[in-house]
């Protein structure tokens, strides 16, 4: 076995929530040992600086400056990203050169990958300024210009950390972030992963538009409503759904519009169900039969979205937690396992995972200047 490199792995979803910051340890393999972690919550401002250049993507066109919402929101995302890496050094109480590489997702504001076009904000090469660590960033461009779907990204270490656990049964383990994907371990070398629909963020949109706060903080909208059978439906005759796998989505892909009319907690009952029957429809494209679905993500904290998924799914359902995961780390860990394997060439991305016609190394090196 390789030596095992310590990495911090930076993870910012399509919630806007915040950043997860996770230690790792590993040869990008198999071998995966977790170290300590953190979440650090967005100010409003920088929620309000992301969303505006979620917003302004929506018309950047390719050869065009990227809009200076983009640019605003760039600088402020990598100095949150450094102070995160600073507080997780200092709770870990390590110094930077304890650390080999950071691995930096940064902020998804667009992801084309017909028009073979996806962007993560976020400034490498400053980040390994700011921390005196070397970092790896840009994980998804290789896989889109080489015509794969550029997501999900996490599965081959899904597949680690089940390996890991000398679990033998297949396994489908559902990321609920704003976005939901769910990645197939069979019970040898298969995997197979792709984006099913809506996560959280259809539900956080909904709820701070008529509550103003951020999420539907424990389901609590949504079990006090009913759903509406009507405007499911209608939110279920997307055609994504009917797409064979790899595929992805975008956090703007679907749209509210069928529950615009409804009170606001019929409204959340029903993005809440759409979440879980996109779930349940997307199960229906992988080759063997789970014993049993692990949730990762934000969306495990909602009892209500489990309540409904368990149901749907007729149990089985775990949280990250049941098997001994921390399902908030998972993610930005996930990060730290690519960046290793960034720095030993290996791949990123398989045909099962992105639809990437050969399985594609990626990532972009930054040097950090340490300062003797």
């Amino acid at each position: 076995m390789s030596h095992l490199i310590r990495a911090i792995g930076l993870m910012s979803g399509t919630s806007l929530d915040g950043i997860d910051a996770a230690i790792l340890e590993t040869d990008g393999v198999f071998a995966v040992r977790k170290g300590a972690s953190l979440s650090q919550p967005y100010k409003p401002e920088e929620r309000l600086l992301l969303s505006m250049a979620l917003e302004a993507a929506k018309t950047w066109e390719p050869g065009e400056k990227a809009p200076e919402e983009i640019a605003e929101a760039e600088r402020h995302l990598t100095l949150a990203h450094a102070l995160a890496v600073r507080a997780l050094l200092k709770q870990a109480g390590l110094k930077p050169e304890d650390v080999e590489v950071i691995g930096f997702h940064g902020q998804t504001v667009l992801h084309q990958p017909e028009r073979r076009r996806t962007v993560q904000i976020g400034m490498g090469e400053v980040l390994a300024s700011l921390t005196g660590i070397d970092v790896v960033n840009d994980f998804r461009a290789a896989d889109v210009a080489a015509g794969g779907h550029g997501a999900p990204l996490v599965p081959l270490y899904h597949q680690a950390l089940v390996k890991s656990l000398g679990i033998r049964e297949p396994v489908a383990i559902i990321n609920i972030g704003g976005v939901s994907n769910i990645t197939y371990v069979g019970t040898g070398p298969e995997l197979l992963a792709f984006d099913t629909g809506p996560g959280n963020a259809l539900i956080d949109d909904w709820a701070h538009r008529h509550t103003g706060e951020p999420l539907d903080r424990d389901g609590a909208m949504a079990s006090a409503g009913e759903v509406d059978m009507a405007a499911l439906e209608a939110l279920m005759t997307h055609d994504y759904f009917e797409a064979p796998p790899p595929k992805s989505l975008d956090r703007f892909s679907f749209s509210p519009e069928p529950v615009a009319a409804l009170a606001p907690v019929d409204g959340a009952a029903t993005l809440t169900a759409f979440t879980v029957e996109a779930i349940a429809r997307g199960i229906a494209h992988i080759p063997g039969v789970p014993t049993r679905f692990v949730v990762c993500g934000g969306g495990r904290r909602n009892p209500e979205l489990m309540r409904m998924l368990s149901r749907r799914l007729q149990g089985g359902v775990l949280a990250a937690e049941d098997l001994g995961w921390a399902g908030d780390d998972v993610e930005a860990e996930a990060f730290a396992y690519l960046a290793v394997r960034s720095l030993r060439g290996l791949p990123l991305s398989l045909p099962e995972t992105t639809g990437v016609p050969t399985p594609m190394p990626g990532g972009v090196h930054h040097r950090a200047r340490r300062v003797l």
